[in-house]
């Protein structure tokens, strides 16, 4: 039990470290200084991981990586956005 909470906890603090790069791409319109390499490595891990979660059935690595998943598409999706809007 006291693992689940550890890797809970852990999961929560990976994940949400994302959110405050949203917030501020959002407000400053600019994602330049994010690595694409870095993004798309992002991604390709955190689908592994999902598809390792959904093979164990474990809901913690499954939900962590899902929403890891998305903000990680939502900050490459601002990046790209926000970098080619005027072109």
């Amino acid at each position: 039990m006291g693992w689940s909470i550890i890797g809970t906890i852990a999961a929560l603090c990976t994940t949400v470290g994302f959110i405050p790069q949203i917030i501020r791409g959002i407000r400053t319109k600019e994602l330049n200084d994010v690595s694409p390499i870095m993004l798309s490595l992002l991604l390709l891990g955190c689908s592994m991981w999902l598809v390792y979660g959904l093979h164990l059935r474990d809901i913690i690595i499954v939900l962590a990586n899902g929403f890891t998943l998305s903000f990680v598409s939502t900050i490459f999706s601002l990046r790209f956005l926000y970098k080619y809007r005027g072109k």
